[in-house]
């Protein structure tokens, strides 16, 4: 059996050489997104959640205002690149089916750890949940992926004993990355600085998780074997300790496959959007 070839698995963008192109358009489509919300007076940017300027998070409303159920969006990028900004259009289809969303940001390797951005997420969840009163879906795309499954997996009253047990009963990941023992060899680890001790630590498919909890793990079906193994072998895994997921292919590459986000009559968005049904009973 021939060897993996590890760093040409996990390059995303040299996967996808058009990727320039599909960021941009990305941007663009995310600001024309915050232009109409802001209009409608639909939106709330630049909400602190921490103490640095890039732990903020912005909130889309939909015509349901605040009574909605609640769900975030969590970008990837490895950990260490891209913002909210390219992002704001990845709430037009929940928001089309009566789901508040909040699409966060949070600070980059090499400047804080994958364990730090895990702790940032958590207290953007529970800004929210002070904000609104409501239990959350988090759902994200790659690194958004493994950081949807981090907060499934969370013990909440652990770390924030006035909130609920089940603050995040149920995760959507689109590409994740959920076991980063491959990665430590890898080029990019010289931004993510991880051992194979830290690695571990910081891999929700090692994580004990509640019975019940909820995580889909879905793949772009051009995706590389290598993510489409780690999809599968967490929605087993998981499922073996008693949560409901559920693994599938999607079309698309590593960068399109999310494009359905922005479409509330796609199947992608009819899935999330019960799942925050769900979460909002």
């Amino acid at each position: 059996m021939a060897a993996i070839d590890y760093e040409a698995e996990y390059n995303l963008r040299a996967r996808v050489p058009e990727h320039p192109e599909i960021f941009a358009l990305w941007a663009r489509d995310a600001e024309d997104y915050r232009a109409e919300t802001l209009k409608r007076d639909r939106a709330q940017l630049g909400l602190s959640y921490g103490d640095t300027p890039r732990q903020a998070l912005d909130l889309f409303l939909p015509a349901a205002g605040n009574t909605a159920p609640l769900a975030i969006f969590v970008h990837g990028g490895y950990w260490r690149a891209l913002d909210p900004s390219y992002f704001s259009h990845m709430a037009r289809g929940l928001n089309g089916r009566g789901v508040a969303v909040a699409v966060a940001g949070y600070d980059l390797c090499p400047i804080v750890t994958i364990a730090d951005i895990i702790e940032q997420i958590r207290r953007a969840c529970v800004f929210l949940w002070q904000r609104c009163g409501q239990r959350m879906l988090v759902y994200g795309h790659s690194a958004g992926g493994h950081l949807a499954a981090a907060m499934v997996a969370t013990d909440w009253q652990a770390l924030y004993p006035k909130a609920p047990a089940d603050l995040v009963p149920a995760g959507y990941a689109i590409s994740g990355v959920f076991d980063l023992l491959p990665l430590v060899g890898l080029s990019m680890n010289e931004d993510l600085r991880l051992n194979a001790v830290e690695a571990r630590r910081v891999s929700p498919q090692f994580w004990p998780v509640a019975p019940g909890r909820a995580l889909d793990a879905m793949v772009g079906d051009g995706e590389s074997d290598e993510f489409k193994r780690q999809s599968r072998t967490m929605a087993q895994t998981w499922r073996a300790a008693g949560a409901d997921t559920r693994c599938g292919e999607l079309p698309g590459n590593h960068f399109t496959v999310l494009a359905p986000l922005a479409d509330p009559a796609s199947a992608m968005v009819a899935r999330v959007a019960e799942l925050a049904q769900r979460v909002s009973r």
